[in-house]
């Protein structure tokens, strides 16, 4: 019975703290592509047809 009970303990926390990195990684990569659309050098603006081009002054 205690075995059972520590077993399932274990599994909790595993799968708590894996649905918590999960979160984390998905966040900091959404975290990135803000950064990079807000802070880009390139940036592309689109056009009628659908195209992406760069302007150039």
């Amino acid at each position: 019975m205690r075995t059972k009970l520590i077993l399932a303990i274990i599994a909790t926390v595993m799968s708590v703290g894996g649905t918590g990195v999960w979160f984390l990684v998905s966040e900091r990569q959404a975290a990135q592509v803000r950064r990079e659309k807000f802070f880009g050098s390139t940036k592309e603006y689109p056009t009628s047809g659908g195209e992406k081009v760069k302007i150039e002054w």
